[in-house]
Order: structure tokens, then C-alpha cells, then sequence
């Protein structure tokens, strides 16, 4: 398998392909299996770059606490680590916050950043939202990874002929490590780089699901906010735009990358 240090931690990754630089970075709870339909169709004319985030997959596990700037600071040492400069950048959820912090830290280092599913900031504003945090935490705690895989996987793939997809994400989901996805999800709680998304310098496409967690609208008010910044919306698709609308989602992602060679 792989690996690479990075940070002080050693990263899992794969390159398949060849082309111009493109990394994927996937959400919480995930790994670097899957992008499996995107490393497919994209390592036809890219480099494509897939790896798993720390506390993830195959990479070291180490003892929290983690944060987005920590998860993005591994990110570019991987790069660095490969020799790999102005890399086309695509993250889902956690991997899109990464994907911003490291866009506002790095103004001028990126190729493109595309933002699926995601956006700039995780603030825990009213009573309501920091009882769902809590909920969130005291029931991994509570239940088990596999439990929450069941859940999430009925929330995030409602359709009878999904039924596959469902199976391979609880599989999936299980075989994380409980208190690595507690010092994942930790992370995000609080984080927040709204204020300075303007700064970010290269193209930017954004990818909202119809049906997110978060609606559409909360994504054009940021997209407005970036210079340049396209938003693209997938209908009849959920949080795992790229698993569940593979083919959508390839050909935004695929025109979107071929207008800026």
C-alpha cells in the first residue's frame, strides 16, 4: 500500500493516470474507495490523485484533536511530498471545507477548486443546531459506527433500486474508527473561513445536490461572494452527489475542467 508522510502522520494514497494534476478529497467518514467512479473516468486524461484523510481509510489514526487547517496542512504536505504543483482540487463535504481552507491560504496555488456538497463555514449559531451536534456525538458514542452507517445510508439513498449502494456504504462506514470519526467530526464544529472566501484567486465551480442537507440557497449566497465562481446544480440527488449521480456529476466536473485548458 502506498504511503506517504506527511505532517507527521503517513497518508494512503493512490495516482492513477496521467495528465494534469487532479485530487480528490472525500467527506467524513469516507476514504479514498469512494471516488472509485470519478478515478475511473477521470484517469483517462488526468493524474488523478485519490488518498484518505487522517483518522481515515488506510492512514495512521492518530490521537485527536484534529482540525479543518490540520486536515488541510496534511493535504499539502501529500502534494509537496508527490512533487505536485497547481493541482485541480475537488472535495465533498469535510473534503470541500478542506478544499476552502486551503484555497484562502493559498490564494494563488490552485488550478481549480471545485466544492461539492459543502461550503465555508460550520457555526453552531442557535439552541436547536448545538442539540443536533450533541445528538450527533452522543450517539456515536451510543450506537456504533455500523449503526450510524444504517442510518445515514437510508437518509442518503431513499430509493428501492439503491439498495446495493446502501449495503457497500454500511460496510464502508463500519470500519471506521469510533474515536478518530469523534476527533473528525470535532473538527468541523466551529470552523469558519467565511470571511475570507473572496481572496480565493482561481476558478471555483460549486456542486449542490437538490436534496443536500443544506439547501441550494445557502450556496448561491456564498458562490456570490467569489469572484468568478460557478454553481452548478445536480437534481434529484442527495449529500453523495458523486456516488449517487456518477454520471451528472462526471460531466459538470468533466466541463467545467475542460473550459479552463
Amino acid at each position: 500500500m502506498p504511503k506517504i508522510q506527511s505532517n507527521g502522520i503517513n497518508l494512503y494514497y493512490e495516482i492513477h493516470g496521467e495528465g494534469q494534476p487532479l485530487l480528490f478529497i472525500h467527506g467524513l467518514g469516507s476514504s479514498s474507495r469512494d471516488w472509485e467512479l470519478q478515478t475511473e473516468e477521470f484517469s483517462r486524461s488526468y493524474r488523478v490523485i485519490v488518498f484518505d484523510l487522517r483518522g481515515h481509510g488506510r492512514s495512521d489514526k492518530p490521537r485527536g484533536p484534529y482540525s479543518i487547517p490540520m486536515f488541510a496542512a496534511d493535504t499539502v504536505g501529500l502534494l509537496e511530498g508527490l512533487g505536485v504543483e497547481s493541482p485541480h482540487v475537488v472535495g465533498l463535504s469535510l473534503g470541500g471545507m478542506i478544499a476552502f481552507q486551503m484555497g484562502v491560504d493559498a490564494p494563488d496555488a490552485f488550478k481549480s477548486l471545485t466544492i461539492v456538497n459543502s461550503g465555508p463555514e460550520m457555526v453552531v449559531r442557535t439552541f436547536k443546531e448545538r442539540i443536533s451536534v450533541w445528538q450527533r456525538l452522543a450517539v456515536t458514542r451510543l450506537l456504533g459506527m455500523r449503526k450510524i452507517g444504517e442510518v445515514l445510508s437510508k437518509r442518503m439513498f431513499i430509493k428501492p433500486e439503491q439498495e446495493e449502494i446502501r449495503r457497500t456504504f454500511v460496510e464502508r462506514w463500519a470500519e471506521n474508527d469510533p474515536r478518530a470519526y469523534l476527533d473528525s467530526t470535532r473538527a468541523i464544529i466551529g470552523w469558519n473561513v467565511s470571511d475570507r472566501v473572496g481572496s480565493i484567486k482561481c476558478p471555483m465551480l460549486v456542486v449542490a445536490a437538490d436534496e443536500d442537507y443544506t439547501p441550494v440557497s445557502v450556496k448561491e449566497a456564498y458562490v456570490a461572494r467569489i469572484p468568478g465562481a460557478r454553481l452548478a446544480v445536480i437534481p434529484d440527488s442527495r449529500h453523495a452527489t458523486p456516488v449517487e449521480r456518477p454520471r451528472e456529476f462526471n460531466q459538470v466536473l468533466r466541463e467545467f475542467l475542460e473550459s479552463l485548458s
